[in-house]
């Protein structure tokens, strides 16, 4: 269905609750100033104010734009609502939201879509675990971090033994369930996903961090990374990049877009870190970036994005 934009009521969704609200918020000003260049009518929504969430109810929207990050958003939770008042929304639906927000499932699903991710496992708060047993299987250095958290919060890498039971007991007050899993050295890629059963993906994009690793800090402070798209690595690592992104985008159940990250190890391999089904929209962030390179305008990607939401069965 082409979707003629003045003719189109737009549900913008963006702020919210989660630990990611001020990013939400820079997403959804981003959106909306090029969904008004498009020729959008478009009604701001944050779901953490109930007289916003009344509106959804009250007025009629052709479709809802979500710019939410995190929990209370990115998770499934808005995806229901909208599904119960009939509003087709953009990005993915309920089951697939949730899932890709839950980093031990997820692993779960790009294993068995052979795509590589590293060793594993996981830590309940409150559950007894075993130091030594995590060394033996996981090793040091090690990634620790939230299985239910986004834009890296709270993401700690661990270099000796010895920091290994603090650094568990802090991301365990983030999260109550959390996934230690081996570190992979190597250089961090990011891969746009566009479409529903016809997905394709757009040009990599490397991110080079100027900290340890591509933290919080480093996605979202002034200089904190470099942007480089296309991504400067051989052609044959591009394609399986983009080729395992795309069976992630189907294996999780995906639908509009997804932006999955990788690191490329010594030996070009490409392993898999996570899966975002609601990524960033600010005008410099790395989706309308890929877009960008693959020659479509910030109006014309959030088109895209209405167009796949109102083409999606669901």
């Amino acid at each position: 269905m082409a979707v003629i934009p003045s003719k189109c009521k737009v549900a913008l969704l963006a702020g919210g609750t989660s630990g990611e609200r001020s990013i939400s918020i820079n997403s959804g000003n981003g959106a909306r100033e090029a969904l008004l260049e498009a020729g959008y009518d478009v009604d701001w929504i944050d779901p953490a104010s109930k007289e916003d969430l009344k509106k959804l109810i009250d007025n009629t929207y052709d479709v809802a734009f979500l710019c939410l990050h995190g929990k209370m958003g990115e998770d499934g939770t808005v995806q229901g609502m909208l599904e119960l008042l009939g509003i087709p929304y953009t990005c993915s639906g309920i089951q697939a939201s949730a899932i890709a927000m839950d980093k031990a499932k997820s692993k779960i699903l790009y294993e068995n879509a052979g795509i590589p991710t590293a060793p594993s496992m996981t830590i309940e708060r409150g559950k007894e675990y075993n130091r030594d047993e995590i060394v033996n299987k996981i090793g040091v250095p090690c990634v620790v971090k939230p299985a239910t958290e986004g834009s890296a919060l709270g993401v700690e890498i661990v270099e000796e033994v010895g920091e290994l039971e603090q650094t568990i007991e802090r991301v365990l007050e983030i999260d109550s369930l959390i996934v230690i899993e081996k570190f992979v050295k190597g250089d961090e890629i990011t891969v746009a996903i566009l479409g529903n059963d016809d997905a394709y993906a757009l040009p990599v994009i490397q991110i080079v961090p100027k900290g340890e690793f591509y933290d919080f800090e480093s996605k979202y402070a002034p200089g904190g990374s470099e942007h480089i798209c296309p991504a400067p690595m051989p052609e044959e690592i591009t394609s399986v990049a983009q080729e395992f992104a795309i069976r992630a985008h189907h294996a999780l159940g995906c639908s509009g877009v997804s932006r999955s990250d990788f690191i490329i190890d010594e030996n070009g391999k490409p392993w898999i870190l996570e899966t975002n089904t609601i990524p960033g929209m600010t005008a410099t962030s790395l989706l309308p970036d890929a877009a960008r390179a693959g020659g479509m305008t910030f109006p014309e990607l959030c088109t895209a994005l209405i167009e796949y939401a109102l083409n999606k069965v669901v």
